[in-house]
Parts: structure tokens; C-alpha cells; sequence
């Protein structure tokens, strides 16, 4: 940032506080005025003894005319601290009312599975969820995103919040088998019922992706979906996987079905008992059209608010007035001291 955009970055509260800055030139032309014109008895000895030479140096510096500058120049910090400067950062736009959006996701060990393509290249299921839900994620800016991860049991990978960033790493980190070796679906369910319910009631919509059935978990997923109607919360519901591969073997190569365990029955009825809907992930080209699908249904919210974030300064020039004003009292006692040192060795000698 250059120094003409620092300025016009800067605010100040009080700025009719600048007129004090005159003030002690006001107030020294007044004391100067009044003085009385007297005889002040003469002490020549100090006089006498400079102009002897006696303790005499080069480069005498003259109190008075240094210590008015640096009292001056800490009135004048006094002065800008006074006016009370603060920093106005850029621009920042809060949306006043975003959907809570609620990414649950399967990582179970099944989700190894290699049967989908990603970026012409063989790929796990997870591969190719992160690369999807990231960009899904990603253009959610004005909605409350956040993630859960589940197994054998699931887990708040990241709370309900705007910062689509953090969701967005968070999913990038995660890994198979973190969570377990099963799937518990209804749980999952559950958990994502509890945190959207704490929020308003305005648009709470839970995405649940998984390949199995339910396998874990102490809430079977049909109630679970009851609580989510409840609550008012949609559900919308992806089951991913091909429907068919190649498999080799030493007896050659057949074709089989790697989404055999997908659970397809149950997760239709949870979508339809929550108003959402089921939708089926044979490829990486459907999961997009998926997710974007789920995007125009659920449209982010463009009613934003914008303010922008200040930060007071007036510390920082109080602060520097203060250590001015006791480094220039320091700094007159030390050449007060050294004068007088020279004096007392010039008369000795």
C-alpha cells in the first residue's frame, strides 16, 4: 500500500482538535509579552569562565532551541492522538441472510474404491468427492457452510460458519477410515440435525453423500429423518458409484458391480420424508451436474450487508509523544550533567 492510500485510508473523530496545535506558541508569545523589564543581578563567573575557555567545546549544542523542537513536535503527536485517527480497512460484504448448509460425507473404507475417472485418469470415490464438493463448497459465499465426515460414527470436520475456505481445506484433509471401518448413516443424520437446528430457521438444507447402507450407529436413518423433518430441514441425498467395472484376476476379467451395498431404497425415502431429493452418482460428469443441480434448487442469497473494519491509532501517537517528551527531560539532564562536569574539571585545572 502506498503512503497516498495509507492517508486516504485515514479517519479522524475529532478533527477540530488540529486547532489546538498553536496553542503553546500562543502561550509563549502571551508570557514573553508580560515579562516585566528588570535588572537581574549579574553572576559572571560562569561567563567569565567560557570566556576564558574554561570548559569550553566544539559543537556546544544549545539546549533551549532542541528542546523547543521536540516539545513541539510531542504537542503535535498530542494533538493527532487527540483527533483520535483511526484506519478504515477495505470493503467487507456480510450477507444478511445465507442458507445453513450442512456437507455430510461418507469416508468409510468403501469409498477406496477405484471405479470413477478424474481428470482422464482412474480415481477413488473420495478423489473424486473432494474435487467436486470443493467447487461446490467454494461458490456457497453468502451461505453458512459446514462439514461432516462419517464412518463408524460422524464428526463436525468444520462448523456452520461463512468462511468457505476453512470447509473447503478441511474436506481437503481428510482421509479414508478416519472415521471407521462402517457406515452410520443415521447417525450422520442426527448430528447434522443438532447443529442446524441450533441455527435461525430459514433455509437449513443437509447434502449427504455415501456408496453403502447403514451399517453403525444407534439411530436407524429413517428416524433420523423424522427429526430432520422435525426441524424443518431438507435433505437432498447422492448415492455414488459405477454400476459396473472390469475385474481382473488370474482367471481373466468380468464385470461386477462395485456399488452392490448402495442402499438406494433408504436413501430415497430420506430425501422424500425431509421435501428433498435423491439423486444418483454413476460418474464424475453426473456428481457435477449433481451438485449444480442442488445449487439452482438452494440459490445463494445476494442481499448483502458491507461495512468496513477500523482500527484506532491514537495509542500509537500517545504512546510516541510520551516516549518523546522523557527522552528530551533525559536528554537535557545528561548534557546539564556534562556541562557541569567540564565547569568543575576547567576550574580545578
Amino acid at each position: 500500500m502506498s503512503l497516498i492510500d495509507l492517508l486516504a485510508a485515514l479517519e479522524f473523530e475529532w478533527p477540530w482538535a488540529f486547532l489546538l496545535l498553536p496553542l503553546p506558541l500562543a502561550l509563549l508569545y502571551r508570557r514573553s509579552a508580560e515579562t516585566p523589564a528588570r535588572v537581574a543581578p549579574q553572576m559572571p563567573l560562569y561567563e567569565t569562565a567560557m570566556e576564558l575557555g574554561i570548559g569550553e567545546t566544539q559543537g556546544d549544542v544549545k539546549p533551549s532551541r532542541w528542546k523547543s523542537i521536540a516539545m513541539f513536535l510531542a504537542w503535535s503527536l498530542i494533538c493527532v492522538a487527540t483527533m483520535r485517527p483511526s484506519y478504515i480497512g477495505a470493503q467487507i460484504d456480510i450477507p444478511l441472510s445465507g442458507r445453513d448448509l450442512m456437507i455430510a460425507v461418507d469416508i468409510s473404507p468403501s469409498m477406496e474404491e477405484v471405479d470413477m475417472e478424474l481428470n482422464g485418469s482412474q480415481a477413488t470415490r473420495l478423489a473424486v468427492v473432494k474435487n467436486v464438493v470443493s467447487d461446490f463448497i467454494a461458490a456457497r459465499a453468502g451461505d453458512r457452510v459446514g462439514l461432516i465426515l462419517f464412518g463408524s460414527q460422524p464428526y463436525v470436520q468444520s462448523p456452520l460458519s461463512f468462511d468457505t475456505v476453512t470447509a473447503n481445506t478441511l474436506l481437503q484433509e481428510a482421509y479414508l477410515g478416519m472415521a471407521g471401518q462402517a457406515t452410520a448413516i443415521g447417525d450422520a443424520i442426527t448430528l447434522g440435525v443438532k447443529r442446524l437446528r441450533e441455527r435461525p430457521e430459514q433455509s437449513r438444507v443437509l447434502v449427504l453423500l455415501s456408496d453403502g447402507a447403514n451399517t453403525a450407529g444407534d439411530i436407524p436413518p429413517e428416524k433420523a429423518a423424522q427429526l430432520a423433518q422435525q426441524a424443518n430441514i431438507k435433505i437432498y441425498t447422492i448415492g455414488i458409484g459405477a454400476d459396473e467395472m472390469l475385474k481382473r484376476s488370474f482367471f481373466g476379467s468380468r464385470k461386477v458391480n462395485p456399488s452392490a451395498d448402495l442402499d438406494e431404497a433408504m436413501l430415497t425415502t430420506i430425501a422424500d420424508v425431509t421435501d428433498g431429493q435423491y439423486f444418483r452418482a454413476r460418474s464424475t460428469e453426473e456428481l457435477h451436474n449433481i451438485y449444480g443441480l442442488i445449487s439452482a434448487l438452494e440459490p445463494v442469497e445476494q442481499e448483502v450487508r458491507s461495512y468496513r473494519p477500523s482500527k484506532a491509532l491514537y495509542f500509537w501517537f500517545l504512546s510516541l509523544a510520551v516516549a518523546l517528551f522523557f527522552s528530551t527531560l533525559l536528554v537535557e539532564q545528561v548534557i546539564r550533567l556534562s556541562k557541569k562536569l567540564r565547569f568543575t574539571q576547567g576550574a580545578n585545572s
